[in-house]
């Protein structure tokens, strides 16, 4: 969309495997070479809201300060700091707080309008969230989610 360029672009992720813990890989497509002589495989991109959507996932399922010798000691959360946590209403209320910690650091989002979290059913070790985020120049607000965080 012209209207989120302000969103930017990034290289598109898609889950590669999440049995212990989420890694991600960069996304391919393909495209098509002039005069259907066949299609090669490229890097595949993601642009405005998608891309804030993604862009607050990795920041969200990053440890604080991973990224410190980068440059960026700032980019990330502490969610994992909940990990061996009960799922009580104030652990709840912890990853509410360190979803806005988190995306207090992040451009692109205005305001966090807001952060849902319940625990799923039968699955103790699991807290559901659910984030609604206005990002800037936008009247629009965006759904992320619903995704699991693992107490265990």
């Amino acid at each position: 969309m012209a209207t989120d360029a302000h969103l930017l672009m990034d290289l598109a992720l898609e889950l590669g495997d999440h049995r212990i813990r989420p890694v991600y890989q960069v996304s391919d497509e393909e495209k098509r070479l002039p005069a259907g002589r066949g299609g090669v495989r490229d890097i595949g991109t993601i642009c405005g809201r998608d891309n804030l959507r993604q862009a607050i996932m990795m920041r969200l399922l990053t440890p604080l300060g991973e990224l410190a010798g980068l440059g960026h000691p700032s980019y990330g959360s502490r969610l994992q700091d909940l990990v061996g946590r009960v799922n009580t209403g104030t652990t709840r209320n912890l990853v509410r707080l360190y979803i806005m910690e988190s995306l207090q650091q992040e451009a692109r989002v205005e305001k966090v309008t807001r952060i849902s979290t319940k625990p799923v059913d039968r699955q103790p070790h699991l807290i559901a969230v659910e984030l609604e985020v206005r990002p800037i120049a936008s009247t629009d607000i965006l759904q992320i989610g619903p995704f699991t965080l693992s107490l265990q």
